[in-house]
């Protein structure tokens, strides 16, 4: 009981002037105009068809696109860009508890200030849409039509007959937020531990690199780089399914029951391992990080 007090304590602590942050104002501005642009294609896709969405349609046909997702994540960057959270008050809490239950806190901060962040975008999507939603947990019609028409696949909108078939809207976005989620706690993550071993600079750095790695490998991408031909996607397709972190994070990159892909599960087992595996290596630098400096905000 007394470690948990003093994680939640350390946790609590980090929080302290979070919503006054003018970085995390501005974060969650930036997000709000993001969302602003990305939700207009549903609103398109409803004008298009002159029928209403189920209210997390407009969620799932905007974040089932890796381009969606990427840029999104990229805010998480600027969020994190002072991690881990050092304070004048950092060297009495590391005098009252082990170092391993700090950064066991610094983990449970990144934990809920992304979810916070995904719990704000889906609401913004929502709410900015929601002129022409319903609230029952039913596809609607302009779904259906998406699922049977090109419209749907040239917008890259995870509505399939599949996809329909299989799940609710509801459960559909619980799995892309849960993709979401993973993805972007383990950028948060590497960011942290190449934070405590190389500084900030580096950490900014393998961010973006983490990113434009998901991003050169997506399929459309990849294919033009190893010069491959229309026939020759299905390959393309399946190799950057399994190695990039973007396309797992990417609803319509996974198995449906018609390509070798990898499952929801299977996603979010990799993303686990991954965070497992960063958690250790934070673990490991902790020993050797220096907290002679300390700089308050």
């Amino acid at each position: 009981m007394g470690a948990l007090k003093q994680v939640t304590a350390a946790v609590r602590w980090n929080f302290l002037g979070f919503f006054k942050n003018p970085r995390v104002i501005i974060t969650f501005l930036f997000s709000f105009i993001l969302c602003f642009f990305l939700s207009d294609r549903a609103m398109m896709v409803a004008d298009y068809y002159e029928s209403p969405m189920q209210a997390l349609e407009p969620f799932i046909w905007t974040f089932g696109d890796a381009t969606a997702i990427l840029l999104c994540s990229l805010l998480l960057i600027l969020l994190f860009l002072d991690l881990p959270k050092l304070s004048q008050v950092t060297p009495y809490m590391l005098l009252r508890m082990k170092k391993n239950r700090w950064l066991l806190a610094q983990f449970f901060y990144i934990f809920l200030v992304t979810a916070l962040y995904m719990a704000y975008v889906i609401l913004v999507t929502s709410l900015l849409c929601m002129q022409k939603t319903y609230p029952g947990n039913i596809w609607s019609k302009t779904a259906a039509l998406l699922a049977y028409s090109k419209m749907g696949k040239d917008l890259s909108i995870p509505s399939t007959v599949k996809v329909m078939e299989s799940t609710t809207p509801f459960s559909c976005s619980m799995q892309i937020m849960a993709l979401l989620m993973c993805y972007s706690l383990t950028l948060s993550f590497l960011m942290l531990y190449v934070q405590m071993k190389a500084g900030k600079k580096a950490a900014i750095g393998a961010g973006l690199f983490y990113s434009l790695f998901g991003f050169l490998l997506n399929p459309e991408i990849l294919a033009k780089i190893l010069h491959k031909e229309e026939y020759e996607m299905f390959l393309v397709r399946r190799l950057s399914g399994w190695i990039s972190p973007l396309n797992h994070a990417t609803y319509g990159m996974h198995d449906f029951g018609y390509d070798v892909l990898p499952s929801i599960e299977q996603s979010c087992m990799i993303f686990l391992a991954v965070l497992a595996f960063l958690a250790a290596l934070s673990f490991h630098t902790l020993k050797k990080y220096n907290f002679n400096s300390f700089t308050g905000e």
